[in-house]
C-alpha cells in the first residue's frame, strides 16, 4: 500500500475530506428542519427521498466494505497496483452512515406529515426492486469466486446510476410548479459545497502519488460529484434565477399558500417520465 510523499498534502486530504463531510452531511438539516416546521412536505419530492435512501445505503455498503475489508483492499490492489491508495477515506465512511439515517428520517417526516396529493411514483418503486434484485443475482454471482471488489463495484455503479436519476424528479417537478417552495435551497447550497471539496480532496490525492488511479478506481465518487455538481447548479438557477420569489435563503417561507399540490394541479411528473 502507498503512502503520503508529502506531510502538507496528506493534511489537506484530510482536512478537505471532512469539510467534505460537514457539508454533505449538513445538507440534509434545511429539508428536515423546513418540513418539521411546516408539518407538511409538500413540494419535496418522493421520488427524490425515496431514490436517495436506495444510493445512499449502496454507497455505505461500497465505502465500509473497501475501507474495512482486508480482503477486499487486497482484491482491490491486485487490480490496479499494489502502490495504489485506498480511494475511500474515513470521512467517506462517516457520511454515508449519516446520509442513510438522515434520509431515513426524511421518509418518516413524509409518513407522518401532510402530503396533499402527492405519492412516489411507480417508476421510482420499479427502479428500486430492479436495483435490489439485481444485488441479489450479483451477490450468487460473485460467491463461488469470492469476487468481493467486483460486487462492491457493483454497489459503486448502482449509487452512481441513482445519482444521475434522483435528481431529475426534483427538477421537473420545481419546472412544473415554476417554484422551488418546499425543497430546501438550504440542501442544494451545502451539496454543492460538499461536491467542490470532495472533488478537490481527489486532486490532493493524486498530486501527492502522481497518479490519477484514484479517480477511475472509484469511479463511483468521481461521478457522484461531478453529476451533484451539475444538478445543484440547475437547482440554483431555478431558485435565484427562474423561481426566485421564493422566501429565505437557506429555509424558504413556511407558509402553505404558496405550495400548490402538484396532482391537483395536473403536474405529476410521472407521465413524463412513463
Amino acid at each position: 500500500m502507498a503512502s503520503w510523499n508529502s506531510s502538507p498534502l496528506e493534511i489537506s486530504y484530510k482536512v478537505l475530506g471532512w469539510i467534505a463531510f460537514a457539508f454533505w452531511a449538513a445538507c440534509f438539516y434545511p429539508q428536515v428542519i423546513l418540513n418539521f416546521r411546516r408539518k407538511s412536505v409538500v413540494g419535496l419530492n418522493f421520488d427524490f427521498v425515496v431514490l436517495n435512501l436506495t444510493k445512499h445505503s449502496s454507497y455505505l455498503i461500497y465505502n465500509a466494505t473497501l475501507y474495512f475489508s482486508s480482503s477486499v483492499q487486497n482484491q482491490y490492489f491486485q487490480k490496479y497496483g499494489y502502490g495504489e491508495m485506498i480511494p475511500v477515506a474515513l470521512n467517506d465512511v462517516a457520511f454515508s452512515v449519516h446520509a442513510v439515517l438522515l434520509t431515513a428520517i426524511t421518509l418518516f417526516q413524509i409518513a407522518i406529515y401532510e402530503r396533499g396529493g402527492q405519492t412516489v411514483s411507480k417508476i421510482s418503486i420499479l427502479i428500486v426492486a430492479a436495483v435490489w434484485l439485481t444485488v441479489g443475482i450479483c451477490f450468487f454471482i460473485a460467491l463461488p469466486n469470492h469476487s468481493w471488489l467486483w460486487l462492491i463495484s457493483i454497489f459503486n455503479t448502482i449509487q452512481a446510476f441513482i445519482t444521475l436519476i434522483k435528481y431529475t424528479p426534483q427538477a421537473v417537478l420545481n419546472f412544473l410548479r415554476k417554484s422551488t417552495d418546499g425543497f430546501s435551497i438550504g440542501y442544494v447550497l451545502f451539496d454543492f459545497s460538499g461536491g467542490v471539496t470532495n472533488y478537490a480532496q481527489m486532486v490532493v490525492q493524486s498530486i501527492d502519488q502522481d497518479s490519477w488511479v484514484n479517480f477511475y478506481g472509484n469511479i463511483g465518487k468521481t461521478l457522484i460529484t461531478l453529476i451533484t455538481i451539475f444538478f445543484d447548479l440547475i437547482f440554483l438557477c431555478q431558485r435565484f434565477l427562474l423561481y426566485p420569489a421564493n422566501g429565505g435563503l437557506i429555509f424558504p417561507k413556511s407558509s402553505k399558500e404558496n405550495i400548490e399540490d402538484p396532482k391537483s394541479s395536473k403536474e405529476s411528473i410521472e407521465p413524463l417520465i412513463e
